[in-house]
């Protein structure tokens, strides 16, 4: 098993604070409005989360696409994220939120994958919007994400974060997904839950996943 997936959220939460510099706190939106928070939160799940909700996100590059971002080096990505309330709590500020990713690249094979633990945040370049914030733990980046106009799609922003080849699971053989110039946003289109499955090792929150629409 993965070393990072032996660590709670709570533990990855504590780290990534230092990791990505991109979340100021987990536990606590810090400064964010919990209107506009619960307000994006409908926008990403398509309605408020409730104890339990996933929204995935999906895009595989066509040939063309591709030959037109010569650079890319990514030729497929998945994104899901996850809102959950701890099964001993049960008021809205508790909820956790969480991100798995998976992509392949174009001229490497084999399936990579990522995931940490993620928090609102307003970006200080771009407006008011908040966005959700998600790092790696011990270090290892991150992600940010945002909801496009007509929210039926994802943009997701890489600086850097650290990724796994499936097939090589010990901590040793981690790499990192580096945001080059055509690597660095990337818009995912909403997809079933079940199109996400595959990011997902635990079986009773597969079969759960699989029961999404």
């Amino acid at each position: 098993m993965k070393h990072r997936r032996t660590m709670t959220l709570a533990a990855v939460a504590a780290l990534a604070i230092s990791a990505a510099g991109i979340i100021p706190s987990h536990a606590e939106d810090e400064g964010i409005d919990k209107a506009k928070a619960a307000a994006f939160d409908v926008r990403m799940f398509t309605r408020p989360p409730g104890k339990k909700a996933y929204a995935c996100f999906v895009r595989r590059y066509d040939p063309d696409h591709l030959a037109r971002h010569p650079r890319q080096k990514v030729s497929a990505m998945k994104l899901l994220v996850t809102a959950e309330i701890p099964q001993d709590e049960e008021i809205r500020e508790k909820v956790n939120y969480s991100f798995r990713l998976g992509l392949k690249y174009r001229q490497r094979s084999g399936d990579f994958d990522s995931s940490g633990a993620c928090n609102h945040f307003v970006p200080v370049d771009r407006g008011d919007e908040i966005h959700l914030g998600c790092a790696v733990d011990c270090g290892g980046g991150g992600i940010e994400v945002a909801m496009s106009k007509d929210d039926k799609s994802a943009i997701l922003r890489v600086e850097r974060v650290r990724i796994w080849q499936n097939s090589k699971p010990d901590e040793e053989m981690s790499d990192a997904l580096v945001g080059g110039a055509d690597d660095k946003v990337f818009r995912l289109d909403r997809a079933e839950a079940r199109e996400c499955a595959a990011l997902v090792t635990d079986r009773k929150e597969l079969a759960e996943l699989r029961r999404k629409r």
